[in-house]
């Protein structure tokens, strides 16, 4: 089985991202839980919360495919104690919110030193910060998605995901994401079955797929290693869909969500398709049965 969606829009509230999802012909699903641009939000009432569950349900989509993405805004990297605090407070809320929907997976960017520490000390502040989210909640997992690392900001290299995993002590309520596009733009070649094995045998060894938990599938605007995070729709950028191929027939991703955040929502369910479509035929390729396997 695929499992494969998009981030879809929780405008109306947050009830109503199950129901995008089901009209995309999705079963998994990535989505905010608040606006994302604010560093405060109303809290979810009771109503929001049954309705969301409730629409969840309804929509088939089990809970371990949905991907809450927290505020882009968050950096608990940053060295200013006072703005580092405010980023930890937006993620132990992020990660509340998601225990009351009965979610678990809350992706965030791991941060930036902002140019005034270096990566080693940025890492142990990442690490830090996690563990005292975790402490403060009781089923939220803490998901960390590799960058393509622009500017200062690290989690580029499988490495840093890796330390800040070991550093926080590896709760188990620790994990990974790994998104198409940044890793591409970070210089791990997938274009081509070689290439892609080489890169996730790099992500075994400094991180492990133990702890992988999500894919972002997104074609990539920007070159190979070019550090710049731009996002293209799937099979028209510079990975193309033989290289997304690769994510699709690894057997070791069958059981984690694909969620989609390419440029062009209203193309969302064509390329929901083109990917199951593309499932079908590997598995039929590989002799297993195309219905089960996609």
């Amino acid at each position: 089985m695929r499992y494969i969606g998009a981030h879809v829009s929780v405008a109306g509230g947050v009830q109503n991202a199950p129901v995008r999802a089901v009209e995309l012909e999705a079963n998994a699903l990535g989505m905010f839980t608040k606006n994302q641009r604010q560093w405060v939000s109303k809290p979810l009432t009771d109503e929001e919360i049954s309705a969301f569950r409730t629409a969840l349900e309804a929509s088939a989509i089990e809970q371990e495919h949905v991907v809450i993405h927290a505020s882009y805004l968050i950096n608990i990297g940053n060295p200013d104690p006072v703005k580092r605090e405010k980023s930890l407070a937006a993620l132990l809320d992020e990660c509340l919110r998601a225990e009351q929907l009965g979610l678990t997976l809350v992706n965030f960017h791991p941060g930036s030193g902002m140019g005034e520490i270096g990566e080693d000390e940025t890492l142990d502040l990442i690490a830090a910060g996690c563990l005292e989210v975790i402490e403060q909640t009781t089923s939220a997992v803490v998901v960390l998605e590799v960058t393509a690392g622009q500017g200062n900001h690290v989690g580029y290299a499988f490495r840093h995901v890796g330390e800040i995993i070991r550093r926080a002590g590896a709760p188990d309520r620790l994990a990974a994401c790994i998104d198409s596009c940044h890793i591409y733009a970070a210089g791990y070649d997938v274009r081509t079955p070689e290439a892609y094995e080489s890169t996730m045998l790099e992500f075994e060894r400094e991180v492990g797929f133990d702890r992988l938990v999500a894919v972002h599938l997104n074609d990539s605007m920007s070159t190979l290693g070019s550090r710049k995070d731009r996002h293209e729709r799937i099979g028209e950028g510079e990975i193309g869909l033989p290289g997304l191929a690769n994510f699709i027939r690894d057997p070791r991703l069958s059981e984690i969500p694909f969620v989609l955040e390419t440029t062009d929502p209203d193309l969302w369910k064509d390329e929901i398709k083109l990917l199951r479509d593309l499932a079908r035929e590997i598995a039929r390729e590989s002799g297993h049965d195309p219905e089960k396997d996609a």
